[in-house]
């Protein structure tokens, strides 16, 4: 996915990547969920207006208004400074956005200085080694040094989510698809606003193979006045947990 950093000029053109040729996927391949080829642009895009068409804040702040605030709050007080973690804030991002309570380990970081991947897993037993379910990308989002971390979509490999397409507008049907490396999966497919109000769901569709394609369509409500994003979630499981691996896409609802 992407990184990025943004300047007071530009503050509305959210979202840059750090790190020019950082990793993609943990197999090589390039994150599905953002614009194809988007690998990490350069820092030296930071503050672009390019970055506005590549990348989407998907949580925890909509807005640079709202990240403005909780620096201020922070500042005074030193509230919620787990912001500035992005293990912390991806973990955070799995149990109370997805909801996905079994996914409470960190299985892998790569973090740069506007830019993180941070695995994200589950245990099958205790003990036992923990998996990956996705490889969740962050980015920082705001100015200074206490430009807290933002996740802007998964690095997705094995499991991906490439329809719609990343920053698409959408409207209700929706049809939703990638590709699946597995056996026997039975993948579900939501579509959550701003509040992680889930709006539409799909389940259960039965998929496997080896790079197989998968399709779904869904029906989803009329979001809400402040549901400007929407977060389209693929998730797999059932093996040895509820949820297994996940991808999602960030897309922008037709009003």
């Amino acid at each position: 996915m992407h990184g990025g950093k943004i300047g007071v000029i530009a503050a509305m053109a959210v979202l840059v990547t750090a790190c020019a040729g950082s990793p993609a996927g943990e197999d090589g391949a390039p994150g599905a969920s953002p614009p194809p080829a988007a690998a990490s642009p350069s820092p030296r895009a930071a503050g672009s207006t390019l970055v506005a068409a590549q990348y989407q804040p998907v949580w925890p702040f909509a807005s640079p208004e709202e990240v403005r605030a909780w620096q201020d709050a922070y500042r005074e007080n030193g509230r919620e400074a787990w912001h500035l973690d992005p293990a912390r804030t991806a973990l955070a991002f799995t149990r109370d956005f997805l909801g996905f309570r079994g996914i409470d380990v960190i299985t892998s970081r790569r973090v740069y200085q506007h830019d993180a991947h941070i695995g994200v897993g589950y245990r099958a037993e205790p003990g036992a080694d923990p998996s990956t379910a996705a490889i969740v990308h962050l980015v920082r989002y705001g100015d200074g040094d206490e430009a807290p971390w933002e996740v802007v979509g998964t690095d997705d490999t094995t499991f991906t989510l490439t329809t719609p397409r990343y920053g698409a507008t959408v409207s209700s049907p929706l049809t939703v698809g990638g590709r699946v490396t597995g056996v026997d999966e039975s993948i579900r497919v939501t579509v959550l606003g701003r509040s992680a109000r889930p709006l539409g769901e799909h389940c259960c569709l039965p998929a496997g193979g080896e790079r197989r394609p998968w399709s779904a369509k869904l029906r989803f409500s009329p979001p809400e006045e402040r549901d400007d994003l929407l977060t389209v979630v693929a998730s797999t499981g059932g093996h040895v947990a509820d949820v297994e691996r996940f991808a999602i896409t960030a897309v922008r609802p037709r009003r």
